[in-house]
C-alpha cells in the first residue's frame, strides 16, 4: 500500500501563489473544528472516511490534539505526543474527547485525552507542551536533495498518467479511480513515482511533498501542529508494504500507536517534504519512521508508528 493506494487506515508557499486568495482549509473549518460540550469535553465529526469505512487515524490524532491544546495557555506549544488506537472508530457517530489536565508546570505541561464512542474508549493520547526555551545546543540531519514541488505532477495528474498506460492491469484501475474520486483535504506530490515495471523492486521508503488544501494562515501555531498530526498518518504505515505489495494484498492494515515530536515552527498549508521509511516488519506488524521537512531544509517534525498488517497472496503474480 503506497501513496498510490487507498490508505487503510516547507516554508515557502510553493506554486500556490497568494494563499490569501484560497478558501479557508476544510481541515480548520470542519475536520478540526470541535464542538465544546463542557469544560474539557469536546465532540468531533468526520469529513473524509477511507474506503475501509473505519475512521482515519490522522483525524483522531488531530482532533485529540485540538482538544488538548484548548486546555493550555497561549504561550505554550506542543513538543511531543504519544497515542494508542485501542478500538476501531465508527464513522456513523461523532467522537467524544475527554481532556485530563495531568500536569501544569512552569515550563512543561501534560494533557491526557480519551476518545470515546458508544461509551467505550477507542483511542488514548498524551501530549506534552512547553514554553519557548532557546538553547545553544542545536543540530539536525540534512534534508534529502529532491526536486521542488513545482517540478512534480500532483497526485491527481499522476494517477491519470497511470490510468492512461495501456499496460496497466484492469484490476488496479478500480482502486486508482476510487482514489481519484476521494475528497482528501490534503495535496500530494510524489518524489520519483515508480514506473509500472518497478513495483516489484520497491524499497520500504517513500518521499512526497504534502500540504493542507486551502489557507490556514501564519499566526496559529497550534492549529498548524494539529493539521500536521492529521497529515502525518496519511499513507504512513503503507511504507512497510512497499516491498511486498506485488506479492501480497493487504487484508487488514491499521495503526496501533503513533508518536510525534515537533521541533520547529512551520506552516502546514505550505509544501513540506514527508520522508518515510520502514526499518522492520514481522509478526503481522510493521514499524515506520517519518520526518517532515520545511522547504528551506529545516526539520520540523519527526514521527513514528507501528501498525498491524495482515495480508493474503495476490490472486495473480503476473507482472503489472
Amino acid at each position: 500500500m503506497s501513496i498510490l493506494q487507498a490508505p487503510e487506515d516547507g516554508q515557502g508557499g510553493g506554486d500556490r501563489g497568494d494563499p490569501s486568495r484560497d478558501l479557508r482549509s476544510v481541515l480548520v473549518t470542519s475536520v478540526l473544528n470541535l464542538e465544546q460540550l463542557d469544560e474539557d469535553l469536546f465532540r468531533g465529526r468526520h469529513y473524509w472516511v477511507p474506503i475501509t469505512q473505519r475512521l482515519f487515524g490522522g483525524q483522531i490524532v488531530g482532533q485529540a490534539l485540538v482538544a488538548a491544546a484548548k486546555s493550555v495557555s497561549e504561550d505554550v506549544h506542543v513538543h511531543s505526543l504519544h497515542c494508542y488506537f485501542v478500538q476501531t472508530g465508527d464513522p456513523k457517530v461523532p467522537v467524544l474527547y475527554h481532556v485530563e489536565r495531568t500536569r501544569t508546570g512552569a515550563s512543561f505541561s501534560v494533557r491526557s485525552v480519551k476518545a470515546v464512542q458508544h461509551g467505550k474508549p477507542i483511542f488514548i493520547f498524551q501530549a506534552s507542551f512547553q514554553k519557548m526555551q532557546p538553547s545553544p545546543v542545536q543540530h539536525q540531519f540534512s534534508m534529502p536533495a529532491v526536486p521542488p514541488p513545482e517540478e512534480l505532477l500532483d497526485h491527481e495528474n499522476l494517477i491519470d498518467q497511470y490510468l492512461r498506460d495501456p499496460s496497466f492491469q484492469e484490476k488496479y484501475r478500480v482502486g486508482l479511480n476510487r482514489i481519484a474520486a476521494s475528497e482528501v483535504p490534503i495535496e500530494i506530490k510524489l518524489i520519483k513515482p515508480p514506473a509500472l515495471s518497478q513495483f516489484r523492486k520497491m524499497e520500504p521508503k517513500q518521499m512526497f511533498w504534502v500540504r493542507a488544501r486551502g489557507y490556514i494562515g501564519e499566526d496559529d501555531i497550534k492549529m498548524h501542529c494539529c493539521v500536521a498530526a492529521y497529515i502525518s498518518d496519511y499513507a504512513f504505515l503503507g511504507t512497510a508494504l512497499l516491498p511486498h505489495q506485488w506479492k501480497y494484498k493487504a487484508r487488514f492494515v491499521a495503526s496501533l500507536d503513533h508518536s510525534m515530536w515537533f521541533h520547529a515552527p512551520f506552516r502546514a498549508d505550505h509544501w513540506m517534504l514527508y520522508e518515510c521509511e520502514s526499518p522492520w516488519a514481522g509478526g503481522c506488524r510493521g514499524l515506520v519512521h517519518g520526518r517532515l521537512w520545511r522547504q528551506d531544509g529545516v526539520l520540523a517534525v519527526s514521527c513514528a508508528q507501528e501498525g498491524v498488517i495482515r495480508v493474503k497472496p495476490q490472486v495473480s503474480e503476473s507482472k503489472l
